[in-house]
């Protein structure tokens, strides 16, 4: 028996009419999130949204074909769900689950600068109110 056969993918996972599973739980299972807990907290903080409309809590069901819209590390995921996972199992069955939507975002720009916060030399002691400014100027925090 071949092992190609065994992996979870849309064609070999049986389409089950009116299936659905917890949008924490489906995140986790394509891998978005290292646990269900981190999951479940950007469902629960109303970040994620399902078809356009907020999510309030983690036990929103999700099913094939709806599209997800949440933020992650430095950029908005769109994603489309393709098919519901039984498992947690490798990155290549996570990935047969779902469809990126904004291709365009996965890479950054060319000649973009990422942003990173104003360091100071170590040992150069406490920043002066001068100093402490121009450092809040650059985050474009309010005084």
């Amino acid at each position: 028996m071949s092992g190609a056969s065994l992996v979870n993918t849309p064609e070999n996972i049986p389409a089950k009419t009116g299936a659905k599973i917890r949008v924490d739980k489906w995140l986790w299972q394509a891998r978005f999130f290292k646990s269900r807990a981190l999951a479940s907290a950007l469902a629960g903080s109303g970040r994620l949204r399902l078809n356009g409309t907020h999510v309030a809590k983690p036990s929103q069901p999700v099913r094939p074909g709806d599209v997800l819209t949440f933020p992650q590390a430095s950029r908005i995921r769109v994603i489309q769900i393709e098919a519901l996972g039984d498992r947690r199992g490798p990155a290549s069955e996570a990935q047969a689950l779902y469809t990126d939507l904004d291709e365009a975002g996965t890479k950054p720009a060319a000649g973009s600068v990422p942003s990173t916060p104003a360091s100071r030399a170590a040992g150069s002691g406490r920043p002066t109110k001068k100093e402490r400014r121009r450092t809040d100027a650059l985050r474009d925090v309010p005084d």
